[in-house]
């Protein structure tokens, strides 16, 4: 019987095959009285069941909080949560700052100075001036 090698599969990545969405869930919480949850009352009222249908995978709570200003708190599969206070915005911002808590990865955004960053090693390996032909000074 002959012996075949195995084959080399690469390492699971999100994107890779099936997409996971980071944000496991969104709490909205608004005041029934307070001026600066208008915006929000019309968007629980008219946008957000479409847009909770369209993501299944999201569980979406909605909570009055008396005296407090309106705010969407994001959760995400890391553990971690953020929230964006969506004070006296109206209908159309409140669906936007929804779409971004839905794209993030709810990781701190961390300044890169390297142009290109990758989970993968360099294939060359790690250069070193003495790599290359012998030069002669």
């Amino acid at each position: 019987m002959p012996l075949s090698g195995l084959r080399t599969v690469a390492k699971a990545q999100n994107g890779v095959g099936a997409f996971i969405l980071q944000c496991k869930r969104m709490d909205f919480h608004y005041c029934d009285f307070g001026g600066s949850s208008r915006g929000m009352k019309d968007f629980i009222q008219t946008a957000l069941p479409r847009f909770a249908s369209k993501y299944p995978q999201i569980e979406f709570t909605v909570s009055p909080r008396p005296g407090q200003h309106p705010a969407i708190v994001g959760h995400f599969i890391n553990g971690k949560q953020r929230e964006v206070s969506v004070r006296k915005l109206d209908n159309r911002q409140i669906l936007e700052k929804v779409k971004e808590l839905r794209d993030a990865s709810g990781e701190k955004l961390v300044r890169s100075n390297k142009p290109v960053t990758s989970t993968n090693e360099s294939v060359r390996g790690i250069w070193s001036p003495f790599h290359g032909s012998r030069v002669k000074i």
